[in-house]
């Protein structure tokens, strides 16, 4: 008895030797990154120091009280933030699920069965000739083990692509937060230009009311018609719409920012004005190499690629033989007085299969070759990515740098406007310009007042995208 037991036990010590020494093959390529030439700085004006903005927090970047509420709420409650963190929980169960991929699958059964054949059967005449009786029963309880041993590493592929995926997810989920926290200062500046727009079109509607009432002065004096008066009253009214027209805008604005912080419409509190607001004129960049661990898309886009070179390890292990060890043992008995009598009631077994694939009618070969293209079509949107990113932080800086030159032009302009309208006014009431002068005066320092508000909440769009570009916010 001892020494088929014996030879038994170095069978299945010899079974579990070798299939442990196969185990640690694994087919296709480990992930690199690809070699991938980026420029050295994003322009001549920025060098090469590797300080970068991207790497401050939100709350340090952003030092206004109300805008970091605002920020901090939306982070809080934003629907399309919440959608993204369930989905990071979704692939973390999955994850977790990676831990038992490489183990046996293990079931318990428990049956009991009773037949009484017929007895003109050949079963009934049978049972009746060999025990004495028509009626058998059988009670079994077992454990079942089935295990497919990673031989070529198809399950540890797998896993490393479920793990990319985890990992993708989550970056995703960080770039929706810099998104979001650049959309929320986005909307919260253009609140503050409608706001002062708005102050803009009820100053020039209070001027436009003093026009009117100079130039029906004049026209009580003879000196102009009745059509003058009409030119100014619809210069007037131009203003007064405009007004009305900001104010709807201003809503709708507002609007969309509580929608951002997962709130019912309604206004937002502010205090702070666009004319007084702080800009930063300079920003500190980093060099572009720095945007493949600051940019949570660049850095989603890389674990696209790893995921789809682990599934390539999957195609190409998919090919090769699959080794399935199966076991079993239990207690068995016809009668169930018998079913826990040890030893006589107790049975095992211990088998290996090994299957290889030889005719599917090319469908492993497709697989591979469909994995492959994948691979590489995750790899040019990889360089892709990298791409755009290096281009949104030279626009960005473009326009922040060109926006400083224009808002000093700007200013001069509406300052020379402003004074054209008193000097066109004086000028009117001495008889030396026309009332078309005057109301083309308005006019002009209108649209000047105007354009430098927005040239002012552009740099400030400026600032808030050169952050965003160099991967800040999700910090």
């Amino acid at each position: 008895m001892s020494r088929p037991y014996f030879l038994s036990s170095r069978l299945s010590l010899g079974l579990l030797s070798l299939t442990l020494l196969i185990a640690s093959c694994k087919v296709g390529q480990n992930y690199q990154r690809p070699t991938v030439q980026m420029p050295e700085q994003f322009s001549q004006r920025n060098g090469t120091d590797t300080l970068n903005v991207a790497q401050v927090p939100w709350r340090q970047f952003f030092r206004d009280t109300e805008l970091q509420n605002l920020i901090g709420t939306a982070l809080a409650n934003n629907f399309d933030l919440q959608v993204a963190i369930k989905r990071i929980e979704e692939n973390q169960a999955y994850v977790r699920q990676t831990r038992y991929a490489l183990l046996p699958a293990v079931n318990a059964q428990m049956a009991a069965s009773t037949v009484t054949p017929s007895r003109n059967s050949l079963n009934g005449l049978s049972l009746e000739n060999f025990i004495g009786t028509r009626h058998l029963e059988d009670y079994s309880a077992n454990l079942s083990l089935s295990w497919e041993v990673d031989i070529w590493g198809r399950i540890r592929r797998q896993n490393e692509a479920t793990l990319a995926t985890f990992l993708q997810v989550d970056e995703a989920a960080k770039a929706v937060r810099t998104n979001l926290v650049s959309n929320v200062a986005t909307s919260y500046f253009n609140v503050l230009l409608l706001d002062a727009q708005l102050e803009i079109a009820k100053r020039n509607v209070t001027l436009g009311d003093s026009i009117v009432r100079l130039v029906r002065f004049q026209k009580q004096s003879g000196d102009v018609t009745e059509l003058a008066v009409q030119q100014a009253e619809a210069q007037r009214q131009n203003a007064d719409l405009l007004r009305s027209q900001l104010e709807q805008a201003l809503a709708i604005e507002q609007n969309s920012i509580r929608q951002l912080l997962g709130d019912w419409p309604g206004a937002i509190a502010r205090t702070n004005r666009l004319s007084t607001y702080p800009v930063a004129d300079t920003l500190l960049t980093g060099v572009p190499a720095q945007l493949l661990a600051n940019r949570p898309d660049v850095r989603a886009s890389e674990l696209v690629l790893v995921a789809a070179n682990a599934r390539a390890g999957v195609a190409e292990a998919n090919r090769y033989p699959a080794l399935t060890i199966t076991g079993s043992v239990g207690l068995n008995s016809f009668q169930a007085g018998n079913w826990f009598a040890l030893p006589n009631s107790l049975f095992y077994n211990l088998a290996a299969g090994l299957v290889q694939p030889i005719f599917q009618r090319g469908q492993l070969k497709t697989q591979l070759e469909v994995a492959h293209i994948q691979r590489e079509s995750a790899q040019i949107q990889f360089r892709q990515s990298l791409n755009n990113a290096v281009k949104e932080v030279s626009n960005a800086l473009i326009q922040n740098e060109k926006l400083q030159e224009q808002e000093q032009i700007a200013r001069a302009r509406a300052q020379t406007l402003q004074g054209a309208i008193n000097n066109a006014k004086l000028l009117f009431k001495s008889g030396m310009a026309t009332y078309l002068e005057v109301i083309t005066a308005q006019s002009n320092a209108l649209q000047a007042e105007l354009a430098l508000a927005d040239i002012k909440r552009q740099r400030l769009g400026a600032m808030v995208e050169v952050y965003r570009s160099l991967g800040g916010g999700w910090r």
